[in-house]
C-alpha cells in the first residue's frame, strides 16, 4: 500500500517512512483501565464512577477495537465528560476470546454477555454504543423483557447495504481469503479487520504518517494514543467474524429485518424505549447511509473517530450526548443532573 500510494513521489514515501519511525519509537505512559466489577465469560463491565446514586449509563464500545478510545485521555473522554454530569458511567470491555468462545456470535454477545452484564445494575441502565457496539446496544434494547431506558448510538451501522456495493464485495473477498485460516484458530485476528480499515482510505493511512512525521509534540502524543488504539484489539470470536462478514456486511440481515438475537427479529423501530442516533456526514468506517432509521438523530460533521476524541468532539457530540441523558433521565424523575461536578 505504501508502495502504490507513494509511487510518483520519493519525498512523500521518504516522509511517510520517518512518520512511521517516530511512532515506532514514541514514548507511551502505561494505560490503566477502570476497574472490573462485573464479569461474564471474557466480557467485563467497568466502573468509571461518577455519582454513585446516579443514573447508570453503560457504554458499549466495538468488538473490534480496545474500549479505551472512549477515555483515551483527560479532556478526551467521553465517558468521564458524562460522569461528570451526575451519572454512574459503565464501560464494557469484551476482554479477550478464550477458545471455548469460538462459537460465539454476534447475538451470543447480546445475549450471552451484554445483557447478564447489564443485569447486575441496581436499575435499567442507559446504553450508549459506538460503532458496532451500536449494533448491539440497539439489539440489546429491543430484546423481550430487556432492561434498558434508553438508547443513544454513534457511528453506528444498522442498513450494511449503506456500504455500498463494491465495498460490500472487497470486504466479502477479504473474509473469503481468510475465513480458511480463522475456522481453523477459532478466531479472526484484529490485523485482517485492520487491512480492511485501509482499504477503506489508502490515500488517508498513508498521509496521516507523512503528516505525523513533522507534527509538533503537542499533538503527537494523542496521535500516538489513538494509533495505539486503531492497530490493538483482541480477535474476534470465529462465528462472530463470519457473522460480521457474511450475516451483516454480505446479506444485511439487520437492515432486511431478519437478523436474530436470542431467537426474535431485532426491530429498532419498535424498541419501547428513547433512541438517539449521533451520525457523520463524513464517516468513511460507517457511512450515514448505514445508519437506522430511528429516534432522534444528530448528524455531525466530523469523522468516525474525531466525533469521540477530536478537538470539536466536545462541543458537538459529548454536550448534545449529555443534555439527551439528562433530559432521558429528567424525564424518569432523576435530578440534579447536567452540572460538573
Amino acid at each position: 500500500m505504501l508502495r502504490s500510494e507513494t509511487a510518483a513521489s520519493s519525498e512523500r514515501r521518504a516522509a511517510a517512512l520517518a512518520g512511521l519511525r517516530r511512532y515506532q519509537q514514541a514514548p507511551r505512559p502505561r494505560r490503566v483501565l477502570p476497574p472490573a466489577r462485573f464479569r461474564k465469560g471474557a466480557a467485563r463491565l467497568r466502573d468509571v464512577g461518577g455519582d454513585v446514586t446516579g443514573p447508570p449509563v453503560v457504554f458499549v464500545p466495538s468488538l473490534i477495537n480496545p474500549p479505551f478510545v472512549l477515555d483515551l485521555a483527560p479532556g478526551r473522554s467521553l465517558v468521564r465528560h458524562v460522569a461528570a454530569r451526575g451519572f454512574r458511567a459503565w464501560l464494557v470491555d469484551w476482554g479477550t476470546p478464550r477458545p471455548q468462545d469460538a462459537g460465539l456470535d454476534l447475538a451470543g454477545h447480546v445475549a450471552d454477555r451484554l445483557l447478564p452484564l447489564l443485569a447486575k445494575l441496581d436499575r435499567p441502565p442507559i446504553l450508549v454504543g459506538y460503532c458496532l457496539g451500536g449494533t448491539l446496544a440497539l439489539a440489546a434494547a429491543a430484546l423481550p423483557g430487556a432492561r434498558c431506558a434508553g438508547v443513544a448510538t454513534i457511528a453506528a451501522p444498522w442498513h450494511f447495504a449503506g456500504y455500498g456495493e463494491a465495498a460490500r464485495a472487497e470486504m466479502t473477498a477479504l473474509w473469503q481469503r481468510a475465513e480458511p485460516a480463522a475456522r481453523a484458530i477459532g478466531a479472526l485476528p484484529m490485523e485482517v479487520l485492520q487491512a480492511g480499515f485501509w482499504r477503506l482510505d489508502p490515500a488517508r493511512t498513508i498521509a496521516k504518517y507523512e503528516a505525523f512525521a513533522t507534527m509538533p509534540d503537542a499533538q503527537a502524543a494523542t496521535f500516538v494514543a489513538l494509533e495505539d488504539w486503531a492497530n490493538a484489539g483482541a480477535p474476534l470470536t470465529y462465528a462472530a467474524g463470519a457473522d460480521l462478514f457474511d450475516a451483516l456486511l454480505s446479506r444485511d440481515l439487520p437492515g432486511r429485518g431478519e437478523w436474530q438475537v436470542g431467537g426474535h427479529a431485532v426491530d429498532p423501530a419498535r424498541l419501547a424505549c428513547p433512541v438517539a442516533q449521533f451520525v457523520s456526514r463524513t464517516d468513511r468506517i460507517t457511512p450515514a447511509a448505514t445508519a437506522a432509521d430511528v429516534g432522534e438523530r444528530h448528524d455531525l460533521s466530523l469523522g468516525h473517530v474525531g466525533m469521540v476524541v477530536g478537538g470539536r468532539a466536545q462541543a458537538m457530540l459529548y454536550d448534545p450526548l449529555t443534555e439527551w441523558l439528562v433530559r432521558l433521565a429528567g424525564a424518569r424523575g432523576a435530578k440534579h443532573l447536567g452540572s460538573t461536578t
